[in-house]
């Protein structure tokens, strides 16, 4: 901890927290206040701040970051981070911490709200009752008993939305591609198929991560495949159902109707889809209250509040998103982004679920700790595929609770290269996938450098495909052709195989992403064992 001789370090509170987020800093700081939504004001404290503590009110971007000279860590009281600019706070090398399991159970318990609401229309009765109406017979509802609730997205928050349901007496199906059928067990729940679900649900509730992939997944096509009496609800992220296709359903009856937390534009804009959803009769709707309940916002101040004592004793600090800072030293830090992105890269090449994960490294890095490379490899590899945020902290949670083993594996010789990280995993499918790296150079670039038993050197960037396929003359020309004439640029390329006329791997990156129809098109005319396009995500 700081030399209390010294002058104590300056913890600057942006926002209104409670009596037990100061309690928890402890007395070793300097705690001062300050409103952060004035811009001028908070510049000004700034100046002599080593923390700020913020919820998401106080943008803590570039420009505030040129006024904090002494700054080492921005603490987030919530999960979101939308208000803080991670990679400038990166360049900064300012550390940057929220709470990522603050607000689980809130929301797990909001997802359980509106679905009773919805099905005894708890609301429009009270709208009515309160007008001064008494129509019992306008408001009648239905029970949850042996209904079919389904769980889009089964990591902590859907789970303790399962066991929740699971008490109603509800049938509980999932889909969820990265868990396995043992975990889905121990929850009491069904793994089907996303086509099963929205077939068979009378409830459907999504609990994914906003990505590429994600975003609009519950669409006009889901819609029209569901019952005209079930329910979606969405207390997850704006955008994972597409508005204007719910809107589509409410109004022509093919579903019966939707409970709302979140919109793709918040607060909704006046003659925009997620307004006009506000007016429909079949909708219930809360002002992103997820994480609006004392008992969270009480957990979100206490966990910065210890994460910001541990910033500024030079400790490792577990909730780190971008693990600036903390006691690694200089030599294994470079290799923790790189870690990070080659766990991205391999949940997206899986094929199944994960059931067990080697972390291998390889060379000179083995004189020194590289545990962290463990945690950093978990957290790139639920990164993309889980609801919450990871960090360094819940990533061996997430780990253990889908019954995943994971090993740290240490060997000193690396013959290509001075350090080779790779990460090594069986799936439930029974067959096996490794991604391996290196950084090289005096820049440290950060390069994939083999994918299962195929050599390449490629450096990272935001936007690859990865392509298996029967090696065969024209291959190359025929996607090349495909994506130019889709205005696709191809930046970089590398090709690989063991043998002539054997399987290829070929792995591209791209100046922007491709279209669903676009890679479907081009895989089907390589006739591809496996086609996969990856966006890397800000580390």
């Amino acid at each position: 901890m700081p030399n209390q001789s010294a002058s104590k370090p300056v913890v600057l509170l942006a926002e209104v927290l409670s009596p037990a987020t100061v309690e928890a800093l402890g007395p070793d700081f300097d705690v001062r206040d300050v409103d952060g939504t004035d811009r001028e004001a908070l510049f000004e404290a700034l100046a002599d701040a080593d923390a700020v503590l913020v919820r998401s009110a106080t943008r803590i971007d570039a420009e505030a970051l040129s006024h904090a000279p002494r700054l080492k860590v921005v603490a987030r009281a919530g999960v979101g981070l939308d208000n803080v600019d991670i990679k400038a706070a990166t360049a900064a090398g300012v550390m940057v911490v929220n709470a990522p399991t603050s607000n689980i159970v809130s929301a797990a318990e909001l997802t359980v709200g509106h679905i009773l609401s919805l099905a005894r229309r708890i609301p429009a009765a009270h709208a009515s009752l309160s007008g001064g109406a008494w129509k019992r017979s306008s408001f009648t509802g239905a029970e949850l008993f042996e209904k079919t609730v389904g769980i889009v997205g089964l990591g902590r928050i859907g789970a303790l939305v399962a066991a929740r349901l699971n008490a109603f007496d509800m049938r509980v199906v999932a889909y969820d591609p990265y868990v396995t059928s043992a975990r889905a067990q121990q929850l009491g729940v069904q793994l089907v198929s996303l086509e099963e679900l929205v077939a068979e649900a009378d409830f459907l509730t999504i609990h994914m991560p906003k990505t590429p992939e994600t975003t609009g997944m519950i669409g006009a096509e889901q819609f029209a495949a569901m019952k005209p009496t079930a329910y979606v609800v969405n207390v997850a992220r704006g955008g994972l159902i597409d508005e204007e296709a719910l809107h589509a359903a409410l109004v022509g009856g093919e579903i019966a109707g939707a409970g709302l937390d979140v919109f793709t534009s918040e607060p909704p804009a006046e003659g925009g889809t997620a307004r006009a959803l506000l007016d429909l009769p079949n909708v219930v709707v809360t002002p992103h209250l997820g994480a609006s309940t004392e008992e969270a916002q009480e957990k979100a101040g206490v966990s910065v509040a210890r994460s910001v004592r541990l910033a500024l004793g030079g400790d490792l600090v577990p909730d780190a998103v971008n693990v600036a800072g903390g006691a690694i030293d200089s030599y294994v830090r470079p290799g923790i982004p790189l870690v990070e992105k080659l766990g991205q890269i391999f949940s997206a090449l899986a094929q199944a679920p994960l059931t067990s994960l080697d972390v291998e490294v390889h060379g000179e890095l083995n004189e020194y700790d590289v545990s962290v490379l463990r945690l950093a490899a978990l957290k790139g590899v639920f990164t993309n595929i889980v609801s919450e945020t990871v960090s360094y902290v819940n990533a061996p949670l997430l780990a253990e609770q889908r019954g995943i083993a994971v090993r740290l594996l240490q060997d000193e010789v690396s013959e290509e290269y001075r350090n080779v990280i790779t990460l090594r995993g069986a799936l439930s499918d029974g067959s096996q996938l490794s991604v391996s790296g290196t950084l090289t150079g005096p820049k440290q670039i950060e390069k994939l450098v083999g994918i299962n038993e195929h050599a390449i050197e490629l450096p990272l960037e935001k936007h690859h495909v990865v392509m298996l396929y029967t090696d065969r003359p024209g291959i190359v020309a025929v996607y090349g052709q495909k994506f130019g004439e889709a205005g696709i640029n191809i930046a970089g390329m590398q090709i690989a195989r063991q043998a002539a006329g054997a399987q290829a791997l070929s792995v591209l990156t791209l100046d922007s992403p491709v279209s669903e129809d676009l890679l479907v098109d081009v895989s089907e005319a390589i006739d591809a064992d496996l086609f996969r396009q990856i966006e890397i995500a800000e580390v």
